[in-house]
């Protein structure tokens, strides 16, 4: 990008731009993928769509990668701008524009935090349950960039069950709406649901209108510890032939609790020696009695799986404890050790399967690893930890052994990632899942929104 072409960009967005001397310009050139770091030529931050059409018309004529970013929270590197260019930062895009209580549907623009949007109708007394580990400090627009989920996403399912209307500037600074505010639309193709998980690659989502529930008033959280990882594992799918659908089901194995307790010395919870992983589980509702049912039915089941005491949180501190817990182990993992986390998902009754898998193909390629996840999706997040192993077997072994994980999770009805989305780092393995005619078939879809390939190059293909 030239001096000229900088200069009238940022006439585009005046005293909202961040350019190379900038104290903050570094932050900008990587997301919580890995150690990687891209540095862009410019950050703009536009306020309204208007802006956003405005930039990348320009871009488009002058042919300047532009990667969207939200808060940068992601894990497959999907706002890394690998091309350099423009980083369009959607930070200042941070206004709820309507709550319709009447139709319980909320309209709000990408930017927003996603733990607020869900406190904000809260107070309404509805609900957005979509709930990602990182909803404190995450966006709305980048949980619908990568049809995000979390613990919720087993009872209520994820970002694209939620999204009825985007509003999205193309490539060219045209701008469009995908679909309407109405939870029925058979009117032409689907394209609401083609940009949920697009990852930037499309179009930019300026605007988006989500659907709420109203909010369950009372919930219950369980600890189950068990002897057996895989035993643990195996009892979760035990849980739904009951009958029975908790509103989150986690699995941690050992280490990922132990990490996480010495990165969290404030959570006090001491562990049996014998324990080798636990299952978190929650249900809810507004019938206090049947859900304590739910959880009785919940430890009969256990109990088949050879689980150990169970700890039935007792009050709101000893649930806020627990699950913070469990959204703090990705942290605990990052601060302990270099590692690679692959976002993997089979059906749920193969979670045994697949941990086994995961621990045999570990041990032939020398790493450890460190697993924990949505068990009640079939959502396992493997994070492979380099530890002592050298440089050079690190970049050279650890693709192959990732690239046998990602054969086994096909084999077993799987697929590459439940949540975190293909990005930069990940779209080496998409042959494994497609052949390459249906890849074209993708390609020439991104070449009917982004004929010149500005929009986050690089990603996904």
């Amino acid at each position: 990008m030239n001096a000229i072409q900088l200069q009238q960009l940022k006439q585009l967005v005046p005293n909202r731009f961040i350019d190379v001397d900038h104290d903050n310009f570094a932050h900008y050139s990587h997301d919580e993928t890995e150690d990687l770091k891209f540095y862009p030529d410019l950050v703009l931050m536009p306020e309204s769509t208007h802006e956003v059409s405005q930039i990348l018309a320009y871009c488009h004529q002058n042919n300047i990668p532009v990667t969207t970013r939200g808060a940068g929270t992601g894990l497959s590197g999907g706002a890394l701008p690998i091309h350099a260019g423009v980083v369009l930062s959607t930070e200042k895009m941070n206004r709820i524009l309507t709550i319709d209580q009447a139709n319980l549907q909320i309209v709000t623009q990408p930017g927003v935090i996603t733990q607020v949007l869900q406190e904000t109708v809260i107070e309404k007394g509805l609900f957005y349950p979509v709930d990602p580990s990182s909803r404190g400090s995450s966006f709305i627009g980048g949980n619908v960039a990568h049809n995000s989920g979390g613990p919720r996403a087993v009872k209520y399912g994820v970002t694209k069950d939620y999204v009825l209307d985007l509003e999205v500037v193309l490539a060219d600074g045209k701008i469009m709406h995908t679909g309407a505010k109405v939870l029925k639309n058979s009117t032409g193709y689907n394209l609401t649901q083609l940009f949920v998980g697009s990852e930037g690659t499309l179009g930019v989502i300026t605007e988006i209108t989500l659907k709420l529930l109203p909010f369950p008033e009372k919930n219950m959280v369980m600890l189950a510890p068990f002897q057996s990882a895989e035993k643990a594992c195996e009892a979760v799918s035990a849980i739904f032939r009951a009958g029975i659908t908790p509103s989150a089901l986690e699995f941690m194995e050992r280490d990922a609790i132990d990490w996480t307790l010495h990165y969290k010395p404030e959570l006090e919870l001491t562990i049996a020696d014998d324990v080798k992983a636990h299952l978190l589980i929650e249900v809810d509702g507004n019938d206090e009695a049947y859900i304590m049912q739910q959880c009785e039915a919940i430890a009969t089941v256990l109990e088949q799986f050879e689980s150990g005491e169970i700890l039935l949180a007792d009050n709101e501190k000893q649930k806020a404890d627990l699950w913070r817990l469990r959204r703090s182990v990705a942290e605990a993992v990052k601060s302990n050790s270099v590692y690679k986390e692959e976002d993997t998902v089979v059906p749920r009754a193969s979670l045994p399967n697949l941990l086994q898998g995961v621990k045999t193909i570990g041990a032939k390629y020398g790493f450890k690893s460190v697993c924990y996840g949505h068990a009640g999706d079939g959502n396992l997040h493997v994070n492979i930890i380099k530890g002592d192993i050298s440089n050079d077997a690190w970049q050279r072994d650890i693709t192959i052994g990732i690239r046998e994980i990602f054969s086994l999770v096909k084999s077993l009805g799987g697929t590459l990632s439940g949540e975190h989305g293909i990005g930069y780092v990940q779209k080496p393995y998409m042959d494994i899942m497609f052949p390459e005619f249906q890849l074209d078939l993708m390609r020439q879809i991104k070449l009917v929104f982004d004929p010149k390939g500005i929009l986050n190059p690089g990603k996904i293909f």
